[in-house]
Order: C-alpha cells, then structure tokens, then sequence
C-alpha cells in the first residue's frame, strides 16, 4: 500500500494516478508492494532527520528508509518541497517533473539501484527517465 502524508502545505491533486505509477515500477522492477509512506515536508523538517540519522549536515530533497523484506519494498520517503523546488528551477524544469523523478527515485532504490558511482548514476537516470515516460 502507498500513502502520502503532508508535514506541509504542499498535497499532491493525482493521490491515485501517482499511486497507480509507483506500483506500476515496483511490478516492473519484479518486486512486490508492501508499505510504502511518502513523507512530503519541507528543509527544516529534512535536514533534521539528515542530522538525526545520517549525521550529515546538508540539506537534500529526499531520504529514503529502507526496510525491504526480500521482494517485498517497503520504506519512508521523505521529500522536502522546497528542495525539489528550487532543483527544478535549477534545473529549468517543472516542479511536477522533478517531482516525479525524486518520487522514483526513491522506490528505485528500494528495487537495489545505485547511485554513488558515475555508472550507478547513468543506470539510475536512464531507469528514472522511463518510468516517467510511463505516468499513467
């Protein structure tokens, strides 16, 4: 199962099309649906659990938990708004499509993909840009 939940004024409009994609990966990625909790906040709210639990003190626009049983994904992802805000405007892309992207993101690491390496990186983004190529 997959919910959103809000520690700030952003909601997602499409709760059930995006629900419906994120599925969709996981299916892809031969893997199964357990529970997954996407967490939208902003950087204060981000950059705390990035000090709590990963003692970095930088602000970034997710952190994933993971807590996949074998085939099953299941994680929090938490991703601050204001991040993807300005990364999208860095970016000169729609908010809603970096949005999307930080959204897969996160399950793609779930589904065992890396991102540390310049490979890892390369791998991510092709996995990321087809799945947004396939938003219902």
């Amino acid at each position: 199962m997959i919910s959103f939940n809000y520690e700030t004024e952003f909601s997602l409009e499409n709760e059930q099309q995006i629900s419906n994609w994120i599925s969709l990966v996981i299916s892809e990625e031969e893997f199964r649906e357990g529970e997954i909790n996407y967490i939208f906040c902003d950087d204060d709210y981000l950059l705390k659990l990035n000090l709590e639990f990963l003692n970095h003190d930088t602000l970034t626009d997710i952190i994933s938990f993971d807590y996949t049983l074998g085939k099953e994904i299941n994680g929090d992802v938490y991703i601050s708004i204001e991040r993807v805000r300005d990364n999208a405007n860095d970016f000169n892309v729609e908010f809603i499509d970096e949005l999307n992207r930080v959204m897969v993101h996160g399950v793609l690491h779930y589904c065992g993909y890396k991102d540390k390496s310049e490979d890892e990186e390369r791998t991510m983004r092709l996995k990321e840009n087809y799945y947004i190529s396939k938003i219902l």
